[in-house]
């Protein structure tokens, strides 16, 4: 395969990976993209670490035999903090650009001390994310917050599906903390899933709050890893969205056409 035919791929379990796409696409019109939802096996939290690991270590190196990406984005903050080690071992030379959970740029921000890190709870519970916590925001009051549901229902959400407010706020109450005259005033959203319901949260928060978005600091980052392997004309190529269940139907192909991408 031709290098400028390689194309960045953009892994996620479902649709939350399209808040990165939507940001590559920006600072990089011309690389054609590969969107890969590991739809089969959503939600990754009901798994077991080892198990799911394995999966990922094995459906990767599927994934690069058959597409030879120049680049590789998992858009899954709880893949990544669980198998990206794994994965650059055992496929060295294929660039992992992962998602961790925004705690740097968030303990940087807060003007109260009071920051909440919104996570799946297979996030909430990794060692990485508590040594993110203790390496730049030691100084800070930093609560975890794993949401069940919070993923499934912003799925739910970019299909039109009903989703009530009740719902929502039941899922993001525990961020909102006062403490000595203080209250949260940064939650991260360590899930690419939730930022398309950040305007629902907006309007169910007891206050305002920065709802910290990562996708733009990841595309920034793929833009470094690719350097001068940057594609600066168009390909004739059409970007694509796979699904690991197999899935055609009418609803995923109006999602994924909405994003500019073939199913």
């Amino acid at each position: 395969m031709r290098k400028e035919d390689r194309p960045v791929l953009v892994f996620d379990s479902g649709i939350g990976g399209l808040t990165v796409l939507r940001e590559l696409r920006l600072l990089l019109p011309y690389e054609p993209l590969v969107y890969l939802a590991d739809d089969a096996a959503f939600p990754y939290g009901n798994w077991e670490d080892g198990e799911l690991q394995s999966h990922l270590v094995a459906l990767f190196g599927k994934l690069i035999g058959a597409r030879q990406p120049k680049a590789v984005v998992i858009a899954c903050n709880t893949a990544f903090t669980l198998a990206g080690e794994a994965l650059r071992r055992a496929y060295p030379e294929t660039p992992f650009i992962g998602t961790v959970p925004a705690i740097k740029p968030a303990a940087e921000r807060t003007a109260s001390g009071l920051v909440s890190v919104l996570a799946t709870p297979g996030t909430v519970r990794r060692a990485y994310t508590r040594d993110l916590i203790e390496q730049y925001a030691s100084s800070c009051h930093v609560r975890l917050v794993g949401s069940e549901r919070l993923a499934a229902l912003a799925e739910a959400h970019i299909r039109a599906e009903p989703v009530s407010d009740s719902e929502l706020l039941a899922e993001v109450a525990d961020c909102f903390l006062e403490k000595d005259g203080r209250r949260t005033d940064v939650v991260v959203l360590a899930c690419t899933h939730y930022p398309f319901l950040a305007n629902r949260l907006r309007k169910v928060a007891p206050w305002p709050v920065d709802w910290l978005d990562p996708a733009e600091a990841i595309a920034r980052q793929v833009v470094r890893v690719l350097g001068s392997d940057v594609l600066s004309a168009p390909l004739s190529a059409a970007d694509t969205a796979v699904f690991t269940s197999g899935r055609k139907d009418a609803d995923a192909r109006r999602l994924m056409t909405g994003f500019g991408l073939e199913v």
